[in-house]
């Protein structure tokens, strides 16, 4: 004998009563911003792993089928970039550790310890942010060509290196130059860090007896390591991107030293066109380093931003 089921009727009314016109336009807004930064990046992905017929034949967007699917891209962008990417690594990093150690012990000095001109020395500093590129190249070549070359004198001890050219000096000033125009921002950072943390420690470690240079080992720097991650994704991301000094003191994408800056304009173009796929897949794997570095500094980059702005 079967039993007959109540079913409550939809009260369609309070449904509607209900519905969060506001909940639904922030999500609706928020797959806007994903699909109009996502959808070129798919694009880019698709484009380089097509063969150039199947990118001729097909939309931008579309996944290669069949056919048109090829790595071919891939290794060939990266058999061009290889001596590059080891390039830029060796003018990047040690560029962007000294610029991020100096620039936090010149904040520490000029936010914890005080001293007469202490203001003077920080505008120096602000000035120094507002230095445009452009203003700075001439003088730049004029002063590591024929005022003090110290490619040149350090050609034959980078020649007699292994895996190294005696034009690999060339990074060297590179690097030198780097340091100098990226302290005078990463201090700027550091001191806004700085000037939130509380004054009781630094306090404290005086009454002990602390000399500035133990304050700033035992108790500031590691207080500091958020900022750490911050500070170092923001340069190295700016140093490994940089063209206008490299293509200064380098001067060509020829030259044994050339970043990957100076390489990835040149690649996938000829006399009979431009080879999109190669040119997307160089793109790609150009942007790898920082997107590793992002992914692993992820943490510290989130928890310095949070500390920052609190």
């Amino acid at each position: 004998m079967s039993q007959s089921t109540s079913r409550s009727p939809i009260d369609v009314e309070s449904l509607v009563e209900n519905f969060n016109y506001r909940r639904v336009g922030k999500y609706a807004l928020v797959v806007l911003f994903l699909g109009f930064f996502l959808v070129p990046l798919e694009t880019g992905i698709m484009t380089a792993l097509k063969t150039n017929s199947a990118i001729a034949r097909s939309l931008p967007f579309a996944p290669p089928a069949g056919e048109g699917f090829t790595l071919t891209n891939l290794e060939y962008a990266f058999s061009q970039l290889t001596n590059s990417f080891v390039n830029s690594l060796l003018m990047a990093v040690p560029a962007t550790l000294l610029n991020v150690l100096l620039a936090s012990m010149a904040a520490y000095g000029l936010t914890m310890v005080s001293w007469r001109g202490q203001l003077v020395v920080f505008a120096l500093f602000l000035v120094g942010v507002f230095v445009p590129y452009q203003a700075v190249l001439v003088p730049l070549a004029q002063f590591w060509n024929n005022m003090f070359p110290l490619a040149q004198m350090l050609e034959p001890l980078f020649a007699a290196i292994p895996f190294l050219q005696g034009g690999h000096s060339r990074l060297v000033p590179l690097t030198i130059t780097h340091v100098a125009y990226g302290i005078p921002i990463c201090t700027v950072l550091f001191r806004s860090y700085y000037k939130s943390l509380p004054n009781s420690l630094v306090e404290a470690a005086k009454i002990d007896g602390a000399s500035i240079t133990k304050i700033y080992r035992r108790i500031v720097l590691p207080l500091s390591l958020p900022m750490f991650g911050v500070v170092f994704i923001y340069q190295f991301t700016q140093i490994y991107n940089e063209f206008l000094f490299s293509f200064t003191l380098i001067t060509g994408a020829n030259h044994p030293a050339a970043p990957v800056t100076l390489i990835l304009p040149a690649i996938g173009s000829s006399t009979e066109g431009i080879d999109f796929g190669v040119r997307m897949s160089a793109a790609f794997l150009a942007a790898l380093p920082t997107i590793i570095l992002y992914v692993a500094f992820a943490e510290q980059f989130a928890k310095g931003l949070r500390t920052e702005s609190g």
